[in-house]
């Protein structure tokens, strides 16, 4: 969302930015967490105040039953209520939720592209979190929105959403050196589209037009 440029001016000159920071929050995950604590908290009533002495086994299967479905929803929110992205020298960090986790970690040497993607819709990858598709590759999704799009050394696909993703873009480009793509934006849908920049171009005559095939 912001550049974070050093404090280093000359004159009415700023130095370019070595750092960008941009996050995306989705609020409506609170309400899931408090489904999942609902769950946990039943669990516990069940635990403390339950007829132990009428049958052991099912109350047992109740209680574990509750606690378990309510930590498992209460990590799967929180730990997507936002991403944080970091974009330096040297790599990308994505980091989710108030711990961090899970966490990821590319180093820029193994990007080839970067594309600015306007919308991504979280049912087009099967729902929020970390996810994987096999013909979309790995992304994080929070929230519904525009994120961007990183072509790995591999041919693997990272995707984030995250505000202000153009700007990431831009930054991430001129890290790479690469050159810029018209306006910026990408393709919509969940991932990015097989054009995504990577430096390459169509050689072209002299006078402008490019080469015939020649058969």
């Amino acid at each position: 969302m912001t550049d974070h440029p050093e404090s280093a001016r000359h004159g009415s000159s700023q130095a370019p930015p070595t750092e960008w920071n941009g996050r995306a929050t989705n609020r409506l995950q609170w309400l899931l967490a408090l489904a999942g604590a609902g769950c946990v908290a039943l669990g516990i009533e069940l635990a403390v105040d339950g007829a132990w002495t009428s049958g052991i086994a099912p109350l047992l299967m109740s209680v574990i039953g509750c606690l378990a479905a309510g930590l498992l929803i209460l990590f799967g929110t929180l730990a997507f209520v936002h991403v944080a992205v970091k974009v330096d020298g040297d790599s990308l960090e994505v980091r989710c939720g108030h711990a961090g986790l899970p966490r990821r970690r590319i180093l820029l040497s193994h990007v080839t592209g970067a594309e600015f993607v306007p919308r991504i819709n979280p049912r087009e990858w099967g729902g929020w979190g970390y996810r994987w598709r096999p013909e979309q590759g790995t992304a994080v999704v929070v929230r519904k929105g525009e994120g961007m799009a990183l072509r790995l050394g591999d041919g693997r696909t990272f995707t984030v959403t995250v505000d202000d993703a153009e700007t990431a873009v831009r930054f991430i480009r001129q890290r790479l050196h690469l050159p810029s793509s018209g306006n910026g934006r990408g393709t919509d849908g969940a991932g990015a589209s097989p054009g995504i920049a990577s430096g390459g171009r169509h050689p072209r005559r002299p006078g402008g037009e490019p080469p015939h095939s020649h058969r």
